[in-house]
């Protein structure tokens, strides 16, 4: 017994020792995070952040494998503590949630007939699918069984419906579809989320330069959710009130009804929800990711720069607009006439913006009032620059300073700032552009008895919007074609008398594609007029490189006088300058430069945040997905479209009240349902004939 004992407490010693031993040898330091991290999860080791538990979940964020917010039920306040322990911002902690990409479900076509096991992964194993979209959602439902927390569920239309209130984020829908038409995002993500080209995207929504998600909206309408359609527009444009009178809808161009009917109204619908808010008597709340304490200098409050602005504060991140006018709009403000965009409703729309605790400077100049090294001084982490296009072009002809001459910007801008200007009886307009047109109309609203407009080509090639011409015709302005100024004549108190112009006629196309316009020799012809306006083009105002330090010689401009810049991330050849809008393109749409400050935002984002400054390779940008423009669209019956409520002529050239008016409830309901709904492949069909089997297909 006694030996028993000895031998075994023998035994004991020696595993001790070597169990010491073993230990100064092969020992592991733990990182003491990970049990305080642990201690900050729920403890439910539920798997629902997609580790093996809590404690693995702690490894892998201390590890940097997991973001503070990896546990989907500890929710915020779980996502902060870790956040601080990790010395981490606390923005990191966005919550995400499922989203569904495919709008197809039962209205795709099938290419075979599937027998088998009835899962998403099953049926892409044979040919990726039996639906003829590659990218479509199977419908097996893989992703609602693998959802633990009741969040997901087929609907009706065969197509998995994401329940926002129950939804984690846990990703488990992601990770389990074949297809990868579920994905989870946090609220920044979807904000600064671009086309991509496997993505399910209705030939209108490709089309639009701000990218908005068109027939989601027009659904929501469709449905009486004026709120939800609201939303939809605004995550893409903050500017939907403006836009909703102003842009030329390039979307309505590859409208798929257009092929076979008229195009849906796009704009006149997304004019209508906008109106319900700002009509409703309260504003729709705004959500905003948690600060970041970086900070941005917008220069320019344009809507490039509100657009850019607004989009970095809901991302969480200190915005200063700093604006050389008195009031925030730009262009908006002081290049359309009150009678296209009232400037009551761009003011509603520009506070709801800066409502933001975005911090706004107004009659401040870059180049005099600041600098750059006094933005850097302060400690703004990244400059965007959106300044405009403020620079009218000049006709460079005999007598074009004498009094009773201005440029098109410099008038419209007197008229948008209640400058006295003396209007003659007789007016000319030189120019074939949008600014143009404003001009002629605000001329005969200001009691000019004559107004020409005078244009080099024809009608045909016109680049001003066809309402636009038309509302000009309709309202007495007189258009004298294929005529080029060539001199302005004045009285000897160098007052303006006339305008000389040659006659031409159209030769060969020019760079542009339109045909270039040859002088008539000898028809010099006087135009009799008070007044001459030059409204043939603008550029940026770049004098502030000519004005500010050193530094700002390495910022590259074109030979067209706008910032050059990377056209995919708007970075310019100074890494914490971004550039957009008119500034980075030229004069363009509104439209053009809401999506361009979006895109800056993203990047602008990814810089403060110290990420790389980069664009998903599979983004569309202006491309098109081939298959998804259709030639022929079965099943489509006309229906007329909703026509636009606009004042009489005569009553409208007498003020400038506002000429188009907003759609009535019932005629933007009924508008709403010519919209096909349409996704890469899928429509809704109007009847059902042997060519239409309830979807379209290409």
């Amino acid at each position: 017994m006694i030996q028993g004992t000895l031998v075994m407490l023998g035994l004991g010693t020696m595993c001790g020792l070597l169990l010491s031993l073993a230990s100064r040898i092969f020992h592991v330091d733990q990182d003491p995070r990970i049990e305080l991290v642990e201690e900050c999860l729920a403890g439910a080791n539920c798997g629902g952040c997609g580790y093996a538990g809590c404690t693995a979940a702690a490894v892998a964020i201390v590890a940097g494998e997991a973001p503070p917010s990896a546990c989907i039920v500890g929710g915020p306040e779980s996502a902060r503590k870790v956040a601080a322990i990790m010395g981490l911002d606390a923005g990191l902690a966005e919550a995400a949630r499922a989203l569904n990409f495919c709008t197809g479900g039962d209205r795709a076509d099938n290419k075979f007939l599937y027998i088998g096991i009835n899962t998403c992964h099953g049926e892409a194993m044979l040919y990726g699918g039996k639906r003829l979209c590659e990218i479509g959602c199977l419908g097996q439902g893989d992703c609602v069984r693998a959802c633990q927390f009741g969040a997901l569920s087929m609907g009706p239309e065969g197509l998995p419906v994401v329940d926002e209130a129950k939804c984690v984020g846990c990703g488990a829908c992601q990770r389990i579809c074949p297809k990868g038409i579920i994905r989870v995002k946090t609220m920044s993500e979807r904000l600064l989320h671009f086309n991509r080209s496997d993505e399910c995207l209705a030939p209108c929504r490709q089309t639009c330069p701000a990218e908005i998600n068109i027939s989601k909206y027009i659904h929501q309408i469709r449905e009486g959710d004026y709120e939800g359609a609201v939303n939809t527009i605004r995550e893409r444009n903050p500017l939907l009130l403006a836009c909703g009178r102003v842009c030329p809808h390039p979307c309505e161009t590859r409208c798929r009804r257009g092929i076979e009917d008229e195009p849906v109204s796009i704009n006149q619908l997304k004019r209508f929800v906008a109106d319900y808010e700002m009509h409703s008597g309260k504003r729709l709340p705004i959500t905003k990711a948690p600060p970041t304490n970086r900070r941005i200098a917008v220069i320019g409050g344009g809507p490039a720069g509100l657009s850019c602005a607004y989009f970095l504060a809901r991302l969480g991140h200190e915005v200063t607009i700093f604006e050389a006018m008195r009031k925030l709009g730009g262009m908006l403000r002081y290049g359309i006439p009150e009678y296209r965009l009232p400037k009551k409703v761009l003011d509603w729309e520009i506070e709801g913006i800066v409502n933001l605790g975005i911090e706004v400077r107004t009659n401040v100049t870059f180049g005099l009032d600041f600098n750059l090294a006094s933005l850097v001084a302060v400690g703004y982490d990244a400059v965007f620059m959106g300044i405009g296009a403020w620079k009218d072009s000049r006709l460079r002809v005999e007598g074009e300073d004498l009094s009773g001459c201005y440029t098109g910007i410099d008038f419209l801008s007197r008229m948008a700032g209640a400058v006295p200007v003396a209007i003659g009886e007789t007016a000319a307009v030189i120019g074939g552009g949008n600014t143009a047109i404003d001009c002629a109309r605000t001329l005969v609203r200001k009691g000019a008895k004559k107004v020409y407009l005078v244009y080099r080509r024809t009608r045909k090639e016109m680049p001003a919007n066809e309402i636009e011409i038309e509302a000009a015709d309709h309202e007495g302005i007189e258009m004298l074609f294929l005529c080029a100024p060539v001199r302005v004549v004045g009285d000897e108190n160098g007052k303006v008398t006339h305008l000389e112009y040659l006659k031409m006629e159209l030769g060969e196309p020019d760079a542009s594609g339109r045909r270039r316009p040859v002088p008539v020799e000898g028809s010099e012809t006087l135009l009799k007029t008070d007044m001459v306006i030059t409204a043939i083009g603008q550029a940026p105002d770049i004098g502030f490189k000519d004005k500010t330090e050193d530094r700002l010689a390495q910022l590259k401009t074109t030979r067209w006088s706008t910032i050059e810049g990377n056209p995919y991330t708007t970075q310019t050849s100074i890494p914490y300058i971004f550039a957009a809008g008119d500034a980075a393109t030229g004069p363009s749409l509104v439209v053009e430069a809401i999506g361009g400050g979006r895109r800056a935002a993203r990047s602008i984002h990814q810089y403060v945040m110290g990420e790389e400054v980069h664009a998903d390779q599979q983004e569309l940008g202006r491309k098109m997905i081939d298959k998804s423009i259709f030639e022929q669209v079965p099943g489509v019956e006309h229906k007329p479209r909703c026509t636009m409520e606009e004042l009489p002529v005569d009553m409208r050239v007498q003020s400038f009240v506002e000429v188009d008016q907003v759609l009535t409830e019932e005629a933007a309901r009924m508008e709403s349902e010519r919209c096909l709904d349409c996704g890469l492949l899928c429509y809704n069909v109007d009847r059902v004939d042997p060519d239409a089997k309830g979807a379209g297909s290409a």
